[in-house]
């Protein structure tokens, strides 16, 4: 039996260890062993590992990791997602599904790649097939101090947006939004009523909400946008994406009544996976170019249990490499 050095869970309760595991084996002429090299550990990884994503099937032992860059037997690169939740990338090698892959170029950098596209294709996906953004739109991003809603108020601007507004609670990257493309920010702070008050004045007549955060603090902003919105026959379209402040809400039917709100969510299952793929080759060329910041912070596969459950500096990705 073939083995290989990968980061192993073997208790949802604890960080993931850097042993030997067999070699995963292609089942079909679809899929394909490829050296791995940059996988990015983002947040939905740290979720998986600990059975709490919505996808876990609950399965041990398993191999932590969604989505990678490879190197194929021939020699080409590729991005991919991981197609099962057991054998995930953050390994020596992973099965590929070719169906769920695209082709890189070889001057590509790896680590960015590894780092920005799952943070950045939500927003991209989001904008371009759940609510196509229409040029001169505009567009609230809730939890916008994250590196995903960093990235999505980049995205947004990039897409063709008239006016995006980024909120989130840490003022020092709230600051640095205006740079990458904010027209204004809103601070979320523990007094409830003097934020519903700041995001209805620079919020209430947006298009389009991209929502990471959920939780008490998405629900008093639904009413305080509509509360603030002149014309609430015109659609204003919510779309979910992350819960970091709690996977639940209390919405009064009269939001839904009394307003065009449109709720609707980004993520596995949202989209096809064809849908996706379309979009990552063009979303690969915003990373390469720049024009969607990226900043990796690699390190070696071997040292995933020192670092697994330390916090990414503001703007940062860890990116293990084996």
């Amino acid at each position: 039996m073939a083995t290989m050095n990968a980061a192993v869970v073997t208790s949802f309760g604890e960080p993931p260890h850097y042993q030997q595991f067999e070699v995963p084996q292609p089942a079909s002429d679809q899929e394909v062993l490829v050296d791995v090299l940059a996988v990015g550990l983002h947040p939905r990884v740290r979720a998986g590992a600990a059975g709490a994503h919505y996808t876990s099937t609950g399965t041990l032992p398993m191999i932590p990791g969604i989505d990678g860059v490879g190197r194929r037997p021939d020699g080409g690169r590729v991005y991919f997602a991981a197609g099962d939740d057991r054998f995930g990338t953050m390994a020596d090698q992973a099965v590929v599904d070719l169906r769920r892959a695209i082709e890189l170029r070889a001057d590509v950098d790896v680590a960015k790649v590894a780092a920005a596209m799952n943070p950045a294709m939500s927003s991209w996906v989001a904008l371009r097939r759940r609510v196509p953004l229409e040029p001169g739109q505009s567009v609230l991003v809730l939890g916008a101090t994250g590196n995903a809603g960093t990235m999505a108020v980049q995205i947004a601007k990039r897409l063709g947006a008239g006016r995006v507004v980024g909120a989130g609670r840490d003022p020092g990257r709230l600051s640095a939004l205006t740079a990458l493309g904010a027209d204004e920010v809103v601070q979320l702070t523990d007094d409830g009523d003097a934020t519903d008050r700041a995001l209805g004045a620079a919020a209430g007549q947006v298009d389009i909400v991209i929502d990471y955060i959920w939780g008490r603090p998405a629900q008093r902003a639904i009413m305080a946008l509509l509360t603030a919105r002149s014309d609430r026959s015109r659609a204003m379209n919510w779309i979910q994406i992350g819960a970091t402040a709690g996977p639940t809400i209390e919405l009064p039917s009269v939001a839904l009544r009394s307003a065009n709100l449109r709720l609707q969510g980004n993520g596995q299952g949202a989209v096809t996976t064809a849908a996706y793929l379309a979009e990552l080759p063009s979303l690969v060329d915003e990373i390469d170019a720049g024009t969607i910041a990226a900043k990796p912070n690699t390190m070696p596969l071997a040292d995933v249990e020192a670092i697994w459950t330390r916090p990414d500096p503001p703007g940062e990705r860890t990116v293990l490499v084996p």
